[in-house]
């Protein structure tokens, strides 16, 4: 089987949530219950590290904050609470006399962006924005230019510009095969109880899935 068919074989199984898995899947599923806290830490680390080699962070964060904030991603309910809970830790090591407050929300996105670890709560254009979020995704995934998307969709450029950070994160995910935003799922969560790829792929299906591939998109 060639790269190409394997990473459609992959989208396939994401997208129809059929219960063939790889076997990298397989041995990473199972339950926080069975898992060694040290070992996901570690693994954890080596996720981020490896990323950071692939191509330049947006923040100037460290290895360990960015692991505090993909923990944050499925522990907290946003990226307000993981800035809060990040600097509420830095002041109770510092004594209170540190200034951690530099972290804050905006920050904490940049960085859960970096890491591919978008959420549902990200992909929700307002209703009076004018465009779908699939249609602006594929668009983006065309190599068409933020001014380019607005005008095809009539829309508010920055409305668009925010959300078209978004496709270009869901895109570059994608042509990674999601392994490291599966990954950190499946370290961070009971993956029998929230996994659903489905909702992932929701708005696009399989076909702009595959086409998404085809296409050489950079963050």
């Amino acid at each position: 089987m060639d790269e190409k068919t394997s990473e459609l074989r992959d989208i396939f199984v994401e997208t129809t949530g059929s219960d063939t898995v790889t076997e990298r899947q397989a041995e990473s599923r199972g339950t926080l219950t069975d898992r060694d806290e040290a070992a996901v830490d570690e693994r954890l680390r080596e996720l981020v590290a490896a990323m950071r080699e692939r191509g330049a962070f947006s923040t100037d964060l460290d290895d360990a904050t960015y692991v505090r904030i993909a923990r944050g991603r499925f522990e907290l309910d946003d990226d307000a609470a993981i800035a809060e809970s990040i600097v509420a830790d830095e002041d109770r090591a510092s004594g209170g006399d540190g200034t951690p407050d530099d972290i804050d929300a905006a920050t904490v996105r940049d960085a859960r962006f970096d890491l591919h670890l978008v959420r549902e709560a990200d992909r929700e254009v307002p209703a009076d924005a004018g465009f779908a979020y699939a249609a602006l995704k594929r668009l983006t995934a065309e190599g068409r230019s933020i001014v380019e998307c607005a005008e095809a969709l009539d829309a508010d450029i920055d409305t668009v510009a925010k959300y078209a950070r978004v496709a270009r994160v869901d895109l570059t995910s994608t042509r990674a095969n999601d392994r490291f935003r599966d990954e950190f799922r499946d370290l961070l969560t009971d993956a029998d109880i929230e996994g659903s790829h489905a909702a992932d792929a929701r708005e696009d299906g399989l076909k702009d899935a595959t086409e998404d591939l085809e296409t050489d998109v950079f963050l």
